[in-house]
């Protein structure tokens, strides 16, 4: 069984669509690790999408957000302006998908799927201190997070923990990491709609545990196409410049 992992998508049709074609013919199945919308200026098209394709799909912050299930007091003004005018354009059905996703931690088929972390999932985890506790409360050998949106993520055994250097190179579309049954794994996908870790391409993996492997993808796509719908929405500008740097 082989599961496409997405995570924070961010409004960015064009991203996943990018991200989808690239991943063609090599999943099974496909889940989705919260944020689906925020930021970008697709949030209709890419929950319709997502709802689409049958994704296992748990709740991030921006989706509880939009779906006034959480404050937005917490929010920079940048952000908040962008689930105000997400929740304007959002139809009343995919309002209430949105508003009724789960809350991770999701243990499906074998994974964990968190957006946060374990333990909260509105926390980031950036640190082995912060990424230890739920490598240690997880139930399952690989738990899935987002939130951060970089791509990487932890291996644990015998109270060593070791941080995990998965991105392609820019040259390279994918990198692969072999599973080892003596360890256990907190892996982030990276950023569908918005990455952050300096690559500006779409990140997103495909699970095969069956083979104990998993792969972390980077893929192009055309940011100035989506940076023009963000300016003819109005959105915020400093969300559009972003999506070029990949910060």
């Amino acid at each position: 069984m082989r599961t496409l992992v997405l995570s924070d998508l961010h409004a960015n049709l064009t991203a996943l669509e990018a991200s989808l074609k690239a991943a063609h013919g090599k999943w099974d199945r496909i889940v989705c690790l919260g944020d689906v919308v925020g930021y970008g200026p697709d949030p209709n098209e890419v929950a319709s999408r997502i709802r689409e394709l049958g994704a296992v799909t748990i709740r991030g912050n921006h989706d509880k957000a939009v779906a006034e299930l959480m404050a937005t007091d917490d929010f920079n003004p940048v952000a908040k302006m962008a689930v105000d005018w997400t929740r304007a354009q959002l139809s009343n059905e995919n309002l209430d998908w949105l508003a009724a996703l789960p809350q991770g931690p999701l243990e499906t088929d074998g994974l964990m799927l968190v957006h946060g972390a374990v333990q909260d999932e509105d926390e980031y985890v950036f640190t082995p201190s912060q990424a230890l506790e739920g490598l240690l409360d997880s139930t399952v050998q690989v738990t899935f997070y987002g939130h951060t949106h970089h791509q990487g993520g932890f291996a644990y055994l015998d109270s060593q923990l070791e941080v995990l250097q998965l991105r392609p190179r820019t040259n390279e579309l994918h990198c692969a990491l072999q599973i080892e049954a003596v360890k256990r794994y907190l892996l982030n996908p990276g950023s569908v709609g918005q990455p952050r870790d300096g690559d500006p391409r779409a990140g997103f993996a495909i699970a095969d545990l069956d083979n104990h492997a998993i792969e972390f993808w980077r893929v192009a796509y055309d940011i100035t196409q989506v940076q023009s719908r963000m300016r003819s929405a109005r959105l915020p500008e400093p969300l559009a410049h972003r999506l070029t740097l990949g910060r």
